[in-house]
């Protein structure tokens, strides 16, 4: 699973929500081996720790969820934690600030003759050493995950798990990929290695793992699928949320079209980054098929006139919500798009497509995430036991009216049902 920040790690709960039900004879926490970078690093330690694709939505998505079942809660995950700031970095720079200055002063003084603005820049060029390495603390993530992966029946330790699970990070002082989980990496806590694999250089300041420092896995590569290839794997599902945006695909599909430009700075870099990115994928999924001819690899990913998934604003809960809820639906119509491709191969390795699932248009995945236990208790009573039933029924009867009208179908008829419940609830 490749990174992507917290916009890409809603798309992959969703596409993997989507998948875990729609692949017969995969259990996504029963896997060999899981690869994760950044992101999608934080979401394979959590499979690997047998969290499913529906509790990780109720931990990172559904802020009034948690995770069901736990015997001690967690506190849902908030993306606000990622914008707390590294103040350690501020003040270390502080600290730094002063001989900087004195010593730039002192460079410029006794420069010589031109003492233009290049000689200005030469001197106090030492300055930016007092400027943070991150803007951001990745300590609550860290503190966050410790607290998951602590719960009875997981753990934080690599050895401990029943699968192999590599984290991949980049090494700041060499420029290399690391692979925290491998054999000689293994013994640091899977949070720590989550941790140095999401540390975004500029945003996050470098994490530090005995003696050396870490950041972002991406740098490198943008999935890091051939560690699970040299491992032997020959089936790899892999998720990238990062794909450029397409103003004529937008087009070409009938929708309307965005300029990138009236975004400002933060959009054309965003879309620059997923540019590149996208662009090293595919040249290393050409490579895959290759270098390992007997695996197959297959790829999912937001299609490119996907404007919902590129334009979502992460810190809006609503949006949140209906970013993952997208994600798991797009997943599911590619599933059933390609399952003629998909079918041959997937039963190659004694995996089918549950077309059963893929044709119910009524399943949903935010809107129908333990409803029931999010609802205030009720007495337990006659009355509000078949009202809370009948408007149950009524929700599902209503999202698959408006699902068979968007197909051009006719609404399943079932009005006869909803009258008689809700007679008996009336006469109760």
């Amino acid at each position: 699973m490749a990174g992507g920040g917290p916009l890409g790690a809603i798309y992959e709960i969703g596409a993997l929500a989507a998948l875990a039900e729609s692949l017969e004879g995969i259990d996504f926490n029963e896997l060999d081996i899981y690869v994760g970078v950044s992101a999608g690093g934080i979401l394979g330690a959590g499979l690997a720790n047998g969290i499913t694709p529906r509790e990780m939505c109720r931990m990172f998505i559904d802020a009034a969820g948690g995770v069901a079942g736990e015997a001690t809660r967690v506190e849902p995950f908030d993306p606000a934690m990622l914008m707390r700031p590294a103040l350690a970095q501020y003040w270390t720079g502080m600290r730094k600030l002063p001989p900087l200055a004195v010593q730039a002063a002192w460079r410029y003084a006794t420069a010589g003759r031109g003492k233009g603005l290049g000689a200005l820049l030469a001197a106090t060029e030492h300055l930016l050493q007092a400027v943070p390495t991150g803007v951001f603390s990745n300590q609550p993530l860290r503190k966050f995950l410790a607290q998951v992966f602590n719960q009875p029946g997981r753990t934080d330790d690599f050895r401990a798990l029943k699968a192999r699970l590599h984290l991949i990070a980049t090494d700041l002082d060499s420029g290399k990929s690391v692979e925290f989980g491998a054999p000689g990496h293994d013994a640091i806590p899977i949070s720590l290695a989550a941790t140095a694999s999401s540390a975004l250089p500029g945003l996050f300041p470098p994490v530090e793992i005995d003696g050396r420092h870490y950041v972002d896995g991406a740098l490198t590569r943008t999935l890091h699928a051939s560690v699970a290839l040299k491992e032997g794997a020959d089936l790899v599902l892999c998720l990238n949320p990062l794909v450029p945006y397409d103003d004529q695909a937008v087009i070409d599909s009938g929708g309307r079209a965005r300029r990138l430009i009236d975004g400002g700075l933060p959009i054309v870099v965003l879309q620059t980054i997923r540019a590149v990115i996208h662009s090293r994928m595919e040249i290393g999924m050409r490579q895959y098929g290759d270098d390992y001819p007997h695996a197959d690899v297959l790829l999912f990913e937001p299609n490119r006139a996907d404007a919902e998934m590129f334009f979502t604003n992460m810190f809006s809960y609503s949006s949140r919500r209906r970013l993952c809820e997208h994600a798991y639906q797009k997943t599911r119509a590619e599933l059933w798009k390609r399952r003629h491709e998909l079918a041959p191969m997937l039963d190659r390795h004694g995996v089918a497509l549950d077309l059963a699932v893929l044709r119910d248009r009524s399943k949903t995945l935010v809107d129908g995430l333990g409803q029931r236990e999010r609802r205030a208790p009720l007495p337990v009573n006659g009355i509000t036991t078949r009202l809370a039933e009948t408007l149950d029924d009524l929700g599902r009867y209503v999202r698959q009216a408006r699902d068979h009208k968007a197909a051009g179908q006719r609404p399943p008829v079932a009005r006869k049902k909803f009258a008689r419940s809700a007679r008996a609830a009336a006469i109760d």
